[in-house]
C-alpha cells in the first residue's frame, strides 16, 4: 500500500462518493466499506448486520457500512457519554442516543467531511440537542482525556494504519472503568500480495485487516482489562469476486491456503 497520507486520501475519497451516491438516490453503494459491496456488477460479500427494529435507527443515517452492531455489547447506560468513532451519517450514534436519554450524550467522529456534514444535517433533522459530531481522525481524536464512558465503532479501525495508536487514544478517551466496544474485520492466514495492496479492497475494509491474534495482543498491549470477543462472523468472498484480482493458479492456492476473514465485535476495560 502507499503510505499513510495516500491511504487517507483513498479512504476519504471512497466514501465521499458514498455519499454522493446515496444523495443521487441510487440504491446501492459501490465499494462501500462492509456493506454490500458490488465490483463489475459481482458482490463481494454483505457485512452488515440489520438494523430493522432496533431503537433509535434512523435509516437516513445507515450506509450498510458496518459489519456489526457494537451498541449490542456496549452495556450504555441511562446518562452515558459516548464516543463513536468513524460515526458516518450517524447510524450508530442514533442507536447509542436511545439509551443514553436526555440526561446523557453521543458524540460521533468521522475524518471524512462529507460523512461529518450528512451526519450534522441528519443531527438537524432529527433535533437533538445531545448530540455532537466532530471531523477529525482516530488516530489523533478531537476529544480531551477521560471524557467517555464509552467509546463504540464500527467496520472502521482496519481503516487505520496504525492500530495501536487508535487503540491508545481511544484508552485515554475513555473514563476509569470505562468500556470500549468494536466490530472489526480481522483475518486468520495469510492473503494474497495482490489483494493486499488494492486500494479497492482497502477500502473495502478487507486488504487493511490484521490477524486477529495480532489485534487482540495490541488492545491487551495499551494496558484494557477484561477482553473479549463477544460476537465472531465469517466473511466469505465468491470465486467470482477473487478472479477480479487473481489468476485461476493464484485461486487455487488461495482456497488451499483457505484463508478466514471475520467479523469480529471486541469488548475491554480500561483500568
Amino acid at each position: 500500500m502507499e503510505n499513510s497520507n495516500e491511504v487517507k486520501q483513498e479512504v476519504k475519497s471512497r466514501y465521499t462518493k458514498i455519499v454522493s451516491s446515496k444523495n443521487e438516490g441510487c440504491g446501492c453503494i459501490p465499494s462501500s466499506c462492509c456493506g454490500p459491496v458490488q465490483i463489475d456488477g459481482i458482490s463481494l460479500t454483505t457485512m452488515n448486520e440489520s438494523y430493522d427494529n432496533i431503537e433509535g435507527h434512523v435509516p437516513e443515517a445507515d450506509y450498510q457500512l458496518g459489519c456489526g452492531i457494537p451498541t449490542e455489547f456496549a452495556n450504555i447506560k441511562l446518562g452515558d457519554v459516548v464516543v463513536d468513532l468513524g460515526s458516518g451519517a450517524g447510524n450508530d450514534v442514533f442507536v447509542a442516543r436511545s439509551f443514553v436519554g436526555e440526561s446523557g450524550k453521543v458524540i460521533g467522529i468521522d475524518m471524512t467531511e462529507a460523512m461529518f456534514i450528512k451526519a450534522e444535517e441528519n443531527k438537524a433533522k432529527l433535533g437533538f440537542r445531545n448530540v455532537e459530531f466532530y471531523h477529525g481522525e482516530i488516530e489523533n481524536i478531537p476529544l480531551e482525556n477521560n471524557i467517555a464512558d464509552k467509546v463504540i465503532s464500527n467496520c472502521v479501525l482496519n481503516l487505520v494504519q496504525s492500530k495501536q495508536k487508535a487503540f491508545q487514544e481511544i484508552y485515554r478517551i475513555l473514563k476509569p472503568n470505562g468500556m470500549f466496544c468494536v466490530s472489526d474485520i480481522v483475518l486468520e492466514g495469510t492473503l494474497s500480495i495482490k489483494i493486499l495492496n488494492s486500494k479497492e479492497l482497502y477500502t473495502g475494509c478487507i486488504a487493511g485487516a490484521i490477524q486477529q491474534e495480532e489485534y487482540l495482543r495490541i488492545i491487551e498491549s495499551v494496558g484494557f482489562k477484561q477482553v473479549a470477543v463477544r460476537k465472531v462472523k465469517e466473511i466469505s468472498l465468491s470465486d467470482d469476486f477473487l478472479l477480479l484480482y487473481l489468476n485461476e493458479e493464484e485461486l487455487a492456492d488461495y482456497r488451499m491456503q483457505n484463508p478466514k476473514i471475520r467479523s469480529i465485535t471486541v469488548t475491554g476495560i480500561k483500568n
